[in-house]
């Protein structure tokens, strides 16, 4: 073999060499920027320390994760829940950390399965005039109260609509409050949403919930189609993480410490309105 010819073959065995570093590297995400609802405590909400930063349940989880496959992760505040999801759209931030799943956002989100964290809604009555909870029968009949901010499954709330006499409140404070004064019977809201405000309104003795959901959406990590870091490498990261994250089950002292931190903060200042 000719000396030219030589340089050229260790030319082609160094280019192959470096091909799979390259390939591993151009798959690698260093940082994402995230965001999500500012007001679902205790999933999430805005820091009082920090107010352009997000805290809760779903972004100590997200940052565990983010941890375990050597990203860094940026949960910041974008705004009320409609313009957090307008700037992962965009591509302007990377995902959103608490996404209901929508068919309707397909066309712009790719949700990861499975859920970053279970989203289970109660029957939330008072103890002294309690309400057995089955199945949706047992509500016929019986006025409820549900959240405007409340992010039920399209099934659930296609039903409710049809067969149940729930009226629209603008937070679940208010929820809460008209079942307080009778004027509902019930109330439909998220287990750790409703245990959170239950306990801030100082209502956590008068207050009790069904041990069956009636309905069950999840919260999930959502990555922008336009996101720079949207790519094979990252979804199957984050996909493998949440799969054994479901497997090992979430400790609940991860919500009890969350609901917690948010009780102790609402004494310090004006409360936050939570779905």
């Amino acid at each position: 073999m000719t000396r030219q010819g030589r340089l050229r073959r260790a030319g082609f065995c160094m280019v192959a060499a470096l091909l799979p570093l390259a390939a591993q590297g151009a798959g690698k995400c260093e940082r994402l920027v995230a965001s999500g609802s500012p007001d679902a405590p205790p999933y999430l909400w805005r820091d009082p320390q920090d107010p352009e930063r997000l805290i809760g349940v779903n972004a100590e989880l997200l940052q565990q994760v983010a941890t375990q496959i050597g990203v860094k992760v940026d949960i910041l505040y974008a705004g009320k829940r409609s313009q957090a999801l307008e700037e992962v759209r965009s591509g302007r931030m990377d995902l959103l950390v608490d996404a209901p799943l929508n068919v309707s956002e397909l066309e712009s989100l790719d949700y990861v399965h499975p859920a970053l964290v279970p989203n289970d809604y109660l029957v939330w009555t008072l103890r002294s005039t309690p309400l057995t909870y089955r199945s949706l029968a047992d509500l016929h009949g019986h006025a409820g109260a549900i959240s405007a901010k409340a992010r039920p499954t399209q099934a659930f709330a296609t039903l409710a609509a049809e067969h149940l006499k729930l009226v629209s409140t603008d937070n679940l404070i208010q929820a809460f409050d008209k079942l307080v004064l009778g004027q509902v019977e019930y109330v439909i809201a998220g287990r750790y949403s409703g245990a959170a405000m239950a306990q801030a309104q100082g209502l956590g003795d008068r207050l009790q919930s069904s041990e069956l959901p009636v309905d069950r959406p999840g919260l999930y990590l959502a990555l922008s189609h336009d996101s720079a870091c949207n790519d094979p490498w990252l979804r199957g990261q984050l996909a493998k993480k949440m799969t054994e994250l479901t497997a090992s089950g979430i400790p609940p002292e991860v919500f009890s410490r969350n609901v917690e931190r948010w009780k102790v903060q609402q004494s310090l200042k004006p409360a936050v309105l939570p779905q």
